[in-house]
């Protein structure tokens, strides 16, 4: 059992607890990262599967990323762009596929209209409301206790459109039933990628990959911070004590199963489903407690399938469909960089997720790959490579992609989610604004999150955005 002296205590070694760590560090303090897992990356994770390399967590970087852009050029790393030449495919509700281009599904004229009236509305909301504090603006508390489902009911009656419009925020992002969900919850999906129409175009939201794998970026990141990162750690204890105890300086001790670490700071840089895995001494406040009890992950299969060849470009396809009736909802090309061999991603969500996990694994193989052979026809029947990443059974995950609040929670809670519990901070895309449930989300938070502990640190606890304070922690906007 190791016993450590920091100035930080980092609990989770993911994208947004590396960034901080390395931030913190190039400012002058010391550091340990506690990771439960035995390995870093977090929701990353570049693994290598029957001699595919596939990326199993979080991988793509859009053109607006630039704390994630800005990153990866520190690090070294490099990006291509994901294929995307030919045609599209839709599947509409009675099962009829159609080949198309451009960014609007090829739908009847009132469904395409509505489909367009509904993505204004939405870009309206998201440039009015904007993502860093939603539940400030006059209409919180109206859009926060309806669902997305019936908001969208609400202003048209084209159940296509409706559907199809749901599926970018439901099935594509927060992986939750869009009745699950605010229209308050959606319009903050939507400004934190910068519009709602960002989010339907797949060709900006879906850009690039980078060469390798997205997990490089908190691998390389430990690299740099060598014996400070401690895996097979999970964090079971964090006795805290705010700075008005005692000598007036603020203390922490995390317990880990393999070191115990004395610091001045802890950051909880794991998302907010797994706080309650920690026991905090003293408890943390009431409030603390009831929005945690607010938020939750979605579920989602990510659906990896390898051909000897990615057949789909022969026949003019690019490899990209959707169908918001279809048991995969999304599918895209997602052929490694320099590979001969072709290879397929596809998502399935929310309800259609709980039923394909009532299935036997044989009988949901065979009903995603026939999903798949729905897009891109028969031939993706037959993989050389088959995989299923499933978030939901990660013991130190447990959903996918991010969390997300209940009905009426965003506006309830969402100011004290990125507040200091005396010493104790919080970081991950979960509470992200910009970025929002993406890599470049976390990034963000973990340099947002460095800087605050930097001027408190020194003394100044001024506002974590203001331009000195980012400047103290080497923040690249």
């Amino acid at each position: 059992m190791h016993s450590l002296e920091r100035d930080i205590v980092v609990i989770g070694a993911g994208p947004s607890g590396l960034t901080a760590a390395w931030e913190l560090k190039k400012a002058g303090l010391s550091v340990a990262v506690l990771e439960a897992r035995d390995r870093v990356g977090g929701r990353t994770w570049t693994s290598n599967i029957d001699g595919a390399m596939l990326e199993i967590g979080g991988q793509w970087v859009s053109p607006d990323q630039t704390a994630l852009i800005g990153l990866l050029d520190e690090l070294g790393l490099e990006t291509y762009e994901r294929y995307r030449t030919g045609d599209s495919v839709y599947i509409a509700p009675d099962g009829t596929r159609t080949r198309y281009t451009g960014e609007m599904f090829p739908v009847e004229a009132h469904t395409a209209a509505e489909m367009s009236r509904l993505i204004e509305e939405l870009d309206g909301l998201a440039a009015e409301i904007g993502a860093e504090e939603p539940w400030a603006h006059p209409k919180a508390r109206e859009l926060d206790t309806v669902s997305f489902h019936h908001w969208l009911r609400q202003l048209s009656d084209d159940e296509e459109a409706c559907n199809n419009i749901g599926l970018f925020i439901a099935g594509g992002m927060l992986t939750k039933p869009a009745h699950a969900f605010s229209a308050l919850q959606a319009v903050l999906m939507a400004a934190s990628a910068g519009s709602f129409s960002n989010l339907v175009d797949e060709d900006f939201i879906l850009d690039k990959r980078v060469i390798g794998g997205m997990q490089q970026v908190s691998e390389r990141l430990a690299g740099r911070l060598g014996e400070d990162v401690i895996l097979n750690s999970p964090v079971r204890t964090l006795q805290w004590h705010p700075a008005d105890a005692g000598d007036g300086s603020s203390s922490v001790v995390a317990i880990s199963d393999s070191a115990t670490v004395h610091a001045r700071y802890a950051i909880m840089a794991v998302p907010p489903n797994l706080y309650s895995r920690v026991s905090f001494e003293p408890p943390l406040p009431r409030r603390q407690h009831q929005m945690h009890q607010h938020q939750s992950l979605g579920l989602v299969i990510k659906v990896h399938a390898v051909y000897e060849t990615p057949f789909w470009r022969a026949d003019g396809l690019s490899g990209t469909g959707f169908s918001a009736s279809s048991l995969v909802q999304e599918v895209y090309d997602n052929t490694n960089y320099d590979d001969s061999r072709g290879t397929l991603v596809g998502f399935i969500s929310d309800e259609k997720a709980d039923y394909a996990f009532s299935l036997s694994s044989d009988e949901r193989r065979r009903e995603i790959l026939q999903s798949l052979a729905g897009f891109l026809g028969d031939e993706a029947l037959n993989p050389v490579v088959y995989y299923e990443s499933d978030w939901g059974s990660e013991e130190w995950t447990r959903g996918a992609y991010a969390s997300s609040y209940d009905l009426g929670g965003l506006h309830r809670y969402g100011a004290d989610q990125r507040e200091p519990v005396g010493p104790i901070y919080w970081s991950s895309s979960d509470l992200a604004a910009e970025g929002y449930q993406h890599v470049d989300g976390a990034v963000r938070m973990g340099q947002r999150t460095a800087a605050r502990i930097v001027a408190a640190a020194s003394g100044d606890d001024t506002d974590m955005n203001t331009a000195g304070v980012m400047a103290a922690a080497g923040v690249n906007r």
